[in-house]
């Protein structure tokens, strides 16, 4: 795997969004080439799938890792709350986010597609950064477990080694 199409990036809490300091959010550039991506985040135990898009608030879940496969079109979305960083994706792309980190489309293509999915289908809750989430989401994030496997490679993937607690 080319360096080149692997990105990780670590994000403070702001205030609002809490993100995470244990794990980064990695990208993967191009790497579902001729892939589904829901079967190739079931067949590495990332499961309780869906397809969507991504929303136009900042938001985040407070109780598991979720992973954004970009199936089609393109799209910018904030990570990280409103202090945050802005990247492109695009289709092919795969996104690992980590409990507490924020994310918030700005803007997509029409055709903007997303599969997501959790570890080993762990449900996910909704919280957006309201004062009174605080002391209930910094526990449910300090609590979430590493994921058993990488969405995109399994056992071997490289999101298992940089996830290792700081």
């Amino acid at each position: 795997m080319d360096k080149e199409m692997v990105k990780t990036l670590y994000f403070d809490d702001d205030g609002k969004i809490p993100n995470n300091v244990f794990y980064p959010l990695t990208l993967y550039r191009g790497v579902l080439k001729n892939q589904d991506a829901m079967d190739l985040f079931k067949k590495n135990n990332w499961t309780n799938a869906w397809e969507n898009g991504v929303f136009p608030y900042h938001h985040y879940h407070s109780n598991t890792h979720e992973v954004l496969g970009i199936a089609k079109g393109e799209a910018s979305i904030t990570f990280g709350g409103e202090k945050g960083e802005t990247i492109h994706v695009k289709e092919g792309d795969v996104v690992v986010i980590p409990a507490g980190v924020g994310h918030k489309r700005e803007q997509a293509s029409s055709e903007f597609l997303v599969v997501g999915a959790y570890p080993n289908g762990r449900q996910h809750d909704l919280k957006t950064g309201k004062r009174d989430e605080r002391p209930t989401v910094l526990e449910n994030i300090q609590h979430v477990p590493i994921p058993e496997t990488d969405p995109v490679y399994g056992v071997d993937g490289p999101l298992i080694q940089s996830w290792k607690k700081r």
